[in-house]
Parts: structure tokens; sequence; C-alpha cells
């Protein structure tokens, strides 16, 4: 690489104590990391410029509002999101948002993404898991991508953690030896995976085929499964589906926390540059590392440029 690029990064976190406030359960981290997630201002802009990111889309760290008290959900969101539009407004040039929405009531989060885009510019909205004890593809969830895909934004779908019920089955025999096998080890992954290929499935798509959903950590091992996915569910006993059309179509994956070679090689083969954008994960993945990854990375500099940042302006309008 040899032209200065510019550099948006699409998957990265802040926190409001005060909208923690509203969590049911307590889900602070380690203080370095908090440190840094609370932090939106001098060390996390010297970060960014010694990383050689120009712009973050912030998005409000894990658990979003799949995990509010119901009974102050809706306003709760409404005020993370203002006040995360008066941290955009003051360095417009350095951030934008994705929303957080009050999941358990679907109308409310329509009407809050519909809100933080007219009002604040926000470029969509990052979901977060199963909410209620229900995946975001069935159809309670529907208004918010029918909103979505009539603003024109799209959906981040985060990973979250699994149901208590597969935590016990799945992890629990290693929670103390390897506790991130139930996270970003293995969980996180089959978790978020599992819904996209059920959004897929739903018949959401079909409905509103404008809709785009963005997937993170290089697709969240679909991509890499695409074809045999594909295969499958063309075997008579499922109902017709085109799998790997609507997923080359409807989504757009990102390189959160994921700097493989071998695993954007694949990810360019079966969707395509144009469909990959960048991002790093952060706080809980330093920047650097990902910067200097995606530019050593052996492939024609329109392509580079593309990923690091002409993909998120085409989508996001950042």
């Amino acid at each position: 690489m040899d032209r200065k690029m510019r550099v948006v990064a699409v998957e990265e976190h802040f926190w409001s104590r005060d909208f923690a406030e509203h969590f049911q359960g307590n889900f602070d981290r380690g203080p370095k990391i908090m440190e840094k997630l609370e932090d939106v201002a001098d060390r996390r802009a010297a970060d960014l410029a010694e990383a050689g990111i120009n712009m973050q889309v912030l998005s409000h760290a894990p658990p979003g509002g799949q995990k509010l008290i119901p009974e102050v959900a809706v306003a709760a969101c409404r005020q993370v999101n203002d006040d995360l539009a008066r941290i955009v407004t003051g360095k417009p040039d350095r951030y934008a948002a994705f929303a957080t929405l009050p999941q358990i009531d679907p109308v409310a989060s329509a009407d809050e993404l519909q809100r933080t885009v007219e009002e604040h510019g926000f470029k969509g909205a990052m979901m977060f898991g199963p909410t209620n004890g229900k995946f975001l593809d069935e159809k309670p969830f529907w208004p918010i991508y029918e909103r979505a895909a009539r603003l024109g934004v799209p959906i981040y779908l985060h990973p979250a953690l699994p149901d208590s019920r597969v935590r016990e089955v799945y992890y629990e025999a290693y929670a103390d030896s390897h506790p991130d096998l139930l996270g970003a080890a293995w969980g996180f992954g089959v978790e978020a995976g599992t819904l996209g290929v059920r959004m897929v499935l739903s018949g959401v798509f079909e409905r509103y085929p404008e809709l785009q959903i963005i997937l993170g950590h290089l697709g969240e091992g679909i991509t890499l499964q695409l074809t045999r996915i594909d295969e499958s569910f063309r075997r008579p006993a499922n109902a017709p589906t085109d799998f790997a059309g609507i997923f080359r179509n409807n989504f757009h994956i990102t390189t959160s926390g994921f700097f493989s070679d071998t695993a954007l090689r694949c990810c360019i083969d079966e969707m395509g540059a144009d469909r990959i954008l960048f991002a790093v994960d952060y706080p809980f993945v330093a920047n650097k590392p990902g910067v200097d990854w995606l530019k050593a990375y052996p492939m024609e500099d329109d392509t580079r440029q593309k990923i690091f940042a002409g993909n998120a302006e085409r989508l996001l309008g950042v």
C-alpha cells in the first residue's frame, strides 16, 4: 500500500453508566476496558490517530436494549441515543452512530430508529441477541426491519450470550477453565450465526427486499459454510430457499476482531469485496493491529480502499 487511505471502523463501542443502570444484571468489564469504553475524548482520539483510523461508527457496548428493565426501556434508549448524538455532533468528522433500540417493544424500536435517523443522522441500529426468549428473526420484530428498509439504513446484528439453557448444556463444563468458550471464542459466533441463518429462512427479505443486515466477525461463520448451507437447504425436505443468493444480496460482513488472511480470502471469494467493511471491535480488540493487518493484506489498493472506507461510505453515507 503506497498511498494514504481513509479508514472507517464500523463496530466500535462506548459505554454509558446512566444507561447501564437500567440493565437487568451487572455487565461491567474490567477497569481497563471500562476506562476505554467510557472515554470518547482525548485518549480515544490519540488511539485512533496512532492506528490511522479516521472515523468510528459508535454503538453502545453489549448488552444493548434487550437487557433493559421493560418499564424504562423506551426512555432509556431515547436518552442514550441523545447522549450519543451529542458526542457525534461534537466531533462529526471523527464519529458516526448506530442507535440502541428498546428491543422488548419492536414498534417503539422502529419509531426510535426513525427518530435517530431523521433527527440525529444516525446510520442505522445495532441489535443484540434473543429478547424475551425470542430470536430477532421472529415476526414480532419485523416492524423494525420494515422501518429500516423504508429509511434505507442497515441493522447490525451483534452477538449476545446464548440462552441460559444452551449455556448449561453446551458451555458450563468449561466455565471456569475457559470462560471465553461461551463468548468470543465460540458461543458468540454460534449465536449470531444462527440468527443470521434464521433471518434468511424467516421470509423477511422476501417481504422487505431492500433490507440490509450487517454481521461482524467476517460473517459469524456463515461465509465459510455458505456453499454447504445453500446445498443442504436445496434438499427435498426443505421449503424452497435461495439461501446463498439472499445472503449475498442482503448481508454485509465486517472484519471486527477477525484479522485473518485466510478467512478474509474466503469471504472475498464468497461475498465479493463490495460486501466487506472494516471494523475493529474496539476496545475489546486493539485498533492498530487491525489497520496494520489490512494494510499488509495482498490485494489491489482500490479493493483495499473499498474495505477500509468505500463500502461504509456507500452503505452508511459516512
